[in-house]
């Protein structure tokens, strides 16, 4: 009579036999399960989704709501629909600095050496943090959108027109994930993370057209506004879902006449250097 061995793994568990499952679909379930433990996790302490939630909501009842008397877009767009774009991009915003913080403690308290020693893919780590905080960002997303349609946002552009806007925002949530795990395996300093998560909100938001048309900042401010990547996601977000100004409104630059080609060029580019740097951060953090 023959025994079967099995190798137990730090956590106690059998190593996951070689042939029962393919590559793919055992890096899928390392990505799901620890996708779901982080879920898990937010479930008893849900103050990050809160935190994340009630940023964009304060902003659109603060400015949205109690200032849209005073707001005057040209184009006769309504300001509650002109401005719900600018506070939707701010859950990708909001959500940036919690993720690094996220990584950053993970990596302090040691729990990712604990998953070095289990039969886990290394990027399964990271796909699972960033699928849960898509997650969490896509229920804020929710709730602030519930609320915008209460104060009086309302989409023009139909079904499918509408639920493209909110897959451009998804796309732009995910993204943020990503810099965000930048910024965790690089700046292992909490308050310096606090600090720059913070930096990034204002600045990106402020210096886009989220709150007024480009067309109306100063002339010195406008070509950075213009460029900043985060306008181009608010201008693709509009003109899906009916609330654009138009060009009355707008500066003329490439930005303003292409806001999707450079919404999907900018994103991808930003993606794509956001995962290089922040897989190499982990590597390079994981082995000191």
């Amino acid at each position: 009579m023959t025994a079967t061995a099995t190798t137990p793994t730090a956590a106690g568990q059998p190593a996951a036999r070689p042939g029962r499952t393919g590559p793919v679909r055992g890096h899928l379930g390392d990505t799901l399960a620890l996708a779901g433990r982080h879920l898990t996790h937010l479930r008893r302490s849900p103050g990050r989704l809160v935190l994340v939630t009630m940023n964009p909501l304060v902003m659109l009842i603060a400015v949205g709501y109690l200032f849209r008397e005073s707001m005057h877009i040209p184009g006769g767009v309504a300001y509650e629909d002109f401005i719900m774009a600018g506070i939707a991009i701010q859950v990708g915003l909001t959500g940036v600095g919690p993720t690094a913080i996220g990584v950053a403690l993970d990596l302090r308290h040691g729990l990712v050496d604990r998953f070095r020693s289990l039969p886990i893919a290394p990027s399964a780590v990271l796909l699972g943090r960033t699928l849960s905080d898509l997650a969490v960002g896509a229920a804020s997303l929710t709730a602030v959108s519930l609320v915008g349609l209460c104060v009086g946002w309302r989409p023009h552009e139909g079904v499918l027109r509408t639920a493209a806007g909110f897959g451009v925002l998804l796309a732009f949530i995910y993204v943020m994930t990503w810099v965000g795990i930048l910024l965790g395996t690089t700046q292992r300093n909490i308050e310096a993370i606090d600090g720059t998560g913070a930096l990034v909100l204002v600045v990106l938001s402020f210096l886009s057209n989220a709150y007024v048309p480009v067309g109306g900042l100063p002339g010195w401010l406008r070509p950075v506004a213009e460029w900043n990547p985060v306008t181009s996601v608010i201008t693709t977000c509009r003109q899906l879902w009916g609330n654009d100004p138009g060009r009355a409104a707008s500066a003329g630059g490439f930005p303003a006449q292409h806001p999707g080609l450079v919404t999907a060029v900018t994103l991808t580019a930003l993606l794509a250097a956001a995962v290089w740097g922040g897989v190499r951060g982990f590597r390079h953090a994981g082995g000191r």
